[in-house]
């Protein structure tokens, strides 16, 4: 939260607001982000998808039209493609040419091929910019007595993914006017 928080800082300098010529100039912003993606995509299964042939598949044999569903959750934490893939490690992006662009079949938060989300620049654009401004303008806080070792992290999955217990920070203004 720090190293994050003082790159956004330092780039944005006195103004009175984050713009997108600011939001270029963070790396290690988009590093997080996309550590936050790969740990805790929106959406753990991606859309269906139907065979159009037979094939086989990791030594089964999977007959043409068969609906296959891709967890994205498992293949972004899949050892053989991320050391250490529990843990939250942003700085695994920095000199890293994957993305979220569908290419890199070991981080599709978005999904990949014909599928993939179409809103993925607005998506990321949008999540840029606000964690840009909340990480400027706040100081985030957990309520007395809680550290950050203790929080539950444990996720329940559906049609999208959430936390089973909800995240209570504080947000105390770093600016006073």
């Amino acid at each position: 939260m720090k190293k994050v928080q003082e790159e956004v800082r330092n780039v944005v300098g006195n103004k009175l607001r984050v713009d997108a010529e600011d939001v270029s100039k963070m790396k290690y912003l988009k590093c997080v982000l996309k550590e936050t993606l790969r740990l805790h995509p929106a959406g753990s299964l991606l859309l269906p998808r139907q065979t159009s042939s037979s094939v086989k598949l990791g030594g089964y044999d999977i007959p043409s039209d068969t609906t296959v569903l891709i967890n994205a959750w498992a293949i972004q934490r899949d050892p053989k493609w991320w050391e250490n893939p529990e843990d939250f490690i942003p700085e695994r992006f920095e000199d890293s040419s994957i993305d979220f662009k569908g290419q890199d079949f070991q981080f599709i938060p978005f999904g990949f091929g014909r599928r993939r989300c179409p809103g993925i620049p607005f998506a990321v654009a949008a999540i840029e910019c606000v964690m840009a401004n909340l990480l400027y303008w706040f100081d985030w806080k957990l309520p007395a007595g809680e550290i950050a070792e203790n929080l539950d992290m444990t996720e329940l999955f559906g049609l999208t993914v959430t936390k089973k217990t909800p995240l209570h920070v504080l947000p105390l203004s770093h600016f006073s006017f």
